[in-house]
């Protein structure tokens, strides 16, 4: 079963971030941002997994936060609108730690973690940039659409003068929630820009 990302949110530069975990900020400068596997829809409770293991094996000198970039977007289920926290990268914890054997292997072997992203054996940190790139992109405001439509899919309009027809899905606009259907109108294909809401799947 998925688990939601129930991460306590503290401040990362001031702001809050969804997903964000400080586990210790002693000696916290020194450490670097390293990505791990995990098992996708238990990012969570890996990480909670991982910051008691840091705590209980003495490794809070190492391994520093651990952050589930999310975003939020709104989500169109049965007409009605609601906002959640869709994971940037499922299936991926970042980890801000001092990488030595110890804390490797605290790590490595905690349960739901397959790895670290890197070349060979030895994790490869993230840049800088990356990292702000990452944390400006979880603290968005504003939300996305998340389509649960695919390109070419039927579907029936629901709403407005083309109610009741059937077409196909031509492009799908997530920033906007917009779709372009292609409805057949006296024999010819009629693109018609729809909001998520105005279509339902067949």
């Amino acid at each position: 079963m998925n688990d939601q990302t129930t991460v306590t949110e503290k401040g990362l530069g001031g702001k809050a971030i969804p997903g964000h975990m400080v586990i210790s900020d002693k000696g916290a400068d020194q450490g670097k941002w390293y990505v791990v596997h995990t098992y996708s829809g238990h990012e969570a409770r890996v990480a909670e997994t991982l910051r008691q293991r840091a705590t209980t094996l003495g490794q809070t000198d190492k391994i520093f936060e651990l952050l589930i970039p999310t975003q939020d977007k709104i989500q169109i289920k049965h007409g009605a609108k609601s906002t959640i926290k869709e994971k940037i990268f499922p299936g991926y914890l970042l980890v801000k730690m001092v990488v030595d054997d110890d804390s490797w292997l605290v790590v490595r072997t905690t349960q739901g973690i397959t790895g670290f992203v890197g070349t060979g054996n030895k994790p490869t940190p993230l840049s800088p940039a990356e990292v702000e790139a990452i944390m400006q992109f979880a603290q968005m405001g504003a939300p996305k659409y998340k389509a649960n439509f695919s390109l070419n899919e039927a579907v029936k309009i629901t709403d407005g003068p083309f109610a009741d027809f059937l077409g196909s899905i031509e492009s799908i606009d997530e920033d906007h929630g917009k779709l372009k259907v292609l409805v057949s109108i006296f024999g010819r294909e009629t693109p018609v820009e729809l909001d998520f809401l105005q279509v339902k799947k067949i």
